[in-house]
């Protein structure tokens, strides 16, 4: 059940993220809850294999590099998720900042 909630609440999330930065699309709610399904999986599945292919970099970057493996993610959702597009890297970087400052905000509320 609480998985399900989180996914609803990305879904919101990526909503209202969207609306406040330009570059990002999001047709509808129904593509952000897809949305929001797909990053679920690539966070558990791609995210712990660019991890551990970087940790080098992100050793020498203290961490910033996290950052960047971040913004592939929401680039490579990007490309999967029918509806919901990104215009660059320095959008897709944005678009993570504040998409887990917002749904930080939103699981403190509910």
């Amino acid at each position: 059940m609480k998985f399900i909630v989180s996914l609803l609440l990305t879904g919101v999330a990526a909503m209202l993220t969207s609306y406040w930065l330009p570059g990002i699309e999001i047709d509808g709610f129904l593509s952000a809850l897809i949305l929001a399904m797909v990053l679920a999986v690539l966070n558990a599945v791609v995210r712990p294999v660019l991890v551990l292919l970087t940790i080098p970099i992100t050793i020498f970057t203290l961490g910033l590099f996290l950052l960047v493996i971040n913004a592939l993610i929401i680039i490579i959702a990007g490309e999967l998720v029918i509806g919901f597009r990104v215009d660059g890297f320095f959008a897709a970087l944005l678009f993570s900042l504040i998409l887990s400052l917002v749904t930080s905000i939103l699981d403190m509320v509910f």
